[in-house]
Order: C-alpha cells, then structure tokens, then sequence
C-alpha cells in the first residue's frame, strides 16, 4: 500500500510539473488540484480513499482519451467541410458521440453481441457472476448482461420511434401554421397548450391504462403528449422567418406555401430544430423508462432498462449493484446526448470560443 501511495503522488507531482513546463494551464491547474484534493483525501481517508480517487482519475482520463481518439476517428473518416467542424468540438460532445455510437452498435448487433437469449432462463433466481454470466441471473435467472445489450435495442429504438413521430408531428404543424397564420395558427396554439398543461407523467399513464400497453399505443401517446413542445420551438422558430424579406420575395412570385416549407423555411430552421430533436429524445427517452418502471411500458418478457430496475429491486438490499447497472445505462445515454446538444446549440448560436 505504501508503495501504491508513493507511486500516485509521483504520478501526478509528474504530470503537473510537465504541465507546467509546456505551459498547459488547464492541465497544470487539474493535475495539481487533483494533488491537493488527494493529500486531503489521504489525511482523512487513508490509502483507501487515495484508491478511490486514482480510479475515479483513471476513469474520466480513460474516457478523455476514448473521446480524443475518437473524435479524431471521425475527423479522418468524414469530408473536410464536416472534419473542420468536428474538430471545433470538446471532449465532451466526442464523449457522447462515442456513447451514441456504442448503443447503436449494442442496438443493431444484440443478437450478436449477448451471449443468451433476452428471455433464455440459464441459473438460478439471483445467481451471482460467474464465467457465464459476468454480471448474474435475474430474478428468473435470466442473463443480466444479455438482458441489458437487448434492453439497448428495445429501449432506445422505442424512444426513437417515438421521438421521430412527436417531433414529425410537432415540426409540421409549427411550420405549417407559421405560413398559414390566422385562425387555424390560433386553433394549433391553443390545442398544444392544453396538452402541455397536462402532466405527462398523468397523461401517460391515463392513456395506456385506457388503451392498453401495445408498443404502438406506446409509442402514439408519447408522440402525442411531446409533439406540442415541438410545435411550439418551430412555430417561434419559423414566425422569426416568415417576416424575412426574401419570403416575401417568394409570396410575390406566386410560391405556394409547401415550397416556402421546403426551399425557404427548412433550411434555415435546421439547427435549431436537430438540437431540439436531441433534447426530445432524451424526455421520451426518461418517460418510457419511467412507464416501464411503473408496469405500464414494454411488457416482459421483452428486456427494457426501466422493468429491469424494478424486477431486480431485491438485490439493492442485500449490498449489490446490478440493478443499478440498467438504471447507469439510461444516465449515460442520457448524459451523453445532452453533451452533444450542448455543443449544436452553441454552434447554431454563432458564438465563438475565446
């Protein structure tokens, strides 16, 4: 242990002083506060708490690597309109880049990828890690691991769906009664805000308790319930754009109004509307893992990370962290997203990095 405790300190001493020397700021000032926060920890904690914050370092250094290397990957792969924008972007949105692209390939491949069947009983009811099961058995004695590179396919590709409807709704009925105007943008206006004022956890829930839990419904009634948000960023969206001269221009030449959507509107409202797309998912996304927690989402024996965190609930009192495995895979997605929206927004604002 004693050898484990010079090694950190002149690790990181190390680093800091290199950082220093090649006038690294940023780095000089994380390397050397992590020193300072270690030393204190070390006080307090002993050589244990030291551990901690070596593989708590070790893990946000391993995912800034991951990040850099990929998103220089994605630089050399990509056309060099596309490779200069990429490489305007933090560690942070290359970080959610490779956590999308990871639960896509999860998505895409499960059947490859897990080692059993999503509903495939191989042990017992909580059967602990073993050679063929690196995370357990549930409370059936399903696969954990298995279950959780299929709930990626489930899951996501639900909230997805969902997602592309609510916002195909929500996008054109904005832009389309931006262009309309007068009684039928009042009648929209005024439907969208009646839906929003409804809870959506409620709403929710009063839908498929009606209607029952089929995926479709699933997927209709969340459409349903974040479409208006949609409408409603469009809609401010494209009024700012319809007062545009050049659409004017266009009115007089005799242009119909799915043309102005199209050739004039779209366009403009693109980035806006990608980034708002990103945060819809991520609201759909929660909301169907909330319903599936709560019994009334994807139905078992379908694996979904939501179902997964309640029917393994057992486990936490007893000291293990499995269930929370499924629970960690829906905030880093999650997480994840929000990185890369952050970075659209700031892009699509046309502020600039000093």
């Amino acid at each position: 242990m004693a050898i484990f405790v010079i090694l950190y300190y002149s690790a990181l001493i190390g680093a800091s002083c290199l950082a220093a020397y090649y006038n690294k700021r940023s780095a000089f000032l994380l390397l050397f506060s992590l020193t300072l926060v270690s030393f204190v920890l070390g006080i307090v904690g002993g050589p244990s708490a030291l551990r901690t914050v070596a593989i708590f370092a070790g893990a946000l250094a391993l995912a800034a690597g991951t990040s850099y290397a990929f998103r220089e990957f994605l630089i050399q792969i990509t056309r060099p309109n596309t490779a200069r924008e990429l490489r305007t972007a933090p560690l942070t949105a290359s970080f959610g880049m490779f956590v999308i692209f990871a639960y896509t390939i999860a998505g895409i491949f499960a059947p490859w990828i897990a080692p059993h069947g999503e509903a495939e009983v191989i042990g017992q009811a909580f059967q602990p890690p073993d050679q063929s099961m690196i995370l357990g058995a549930d409370q059936l004695g399903r696969d954990m691991f298995s279950r959780i590179i299929y709930g990626a396919r489930n899951s996501v590709g639900l909230a997805l769906m969902a997602t592309l409807l609510a916002f195909a709704m929500g996008a054109f009925a904005g832009l389309y009664a931006a262009v309309r105007g007068g009684i039928f943008d009042q009648i929209l206006g005024r439907i969208a805000d009646v839906i929003m004022s409804i809870p959506s956890l409620i709403f929710a829930l009063l839908m498929l308790s009606i209607f029952g839990t089929g995926l479709h419904v699933i997927v209709i009634v969340v459409a349903i319930i974040y479409s208006p948000r949609v409408f409603r960023l469009t809609r401010a969206v494209a009024g700012n754009i319809v007062v545009m001269d050049y659409i004017e221009a266009a009115k007089l030449r005799g242009e119909g109004n799915w043309y102005l959507i199209r050739k004039e509107i779209l366009p403009n409202a693109t980035a806006p509307l990608v980034a708002e797309f990103g945060l819809e998912f991520c609201f759909v996304f929660l909301l169907i893992a909330g319903l599936s927690f709560l019994g009334l989402g994807i139905q078992p024996p379908t694996a979904d990370w939501g179902s997964m965190v309640r029917e393994n609930a057992t486990l936490i009192s007893f000291g293990d962290i499995t269930p929370l495995i499924p629970a960690a895979a829906i905030a880093l997605l999650t997480v994840a997203v929000n990185f890369v929206v952050d970075w659209m927004l700031f892009r699509s604002s046309g502020l600039k990095e000093q």
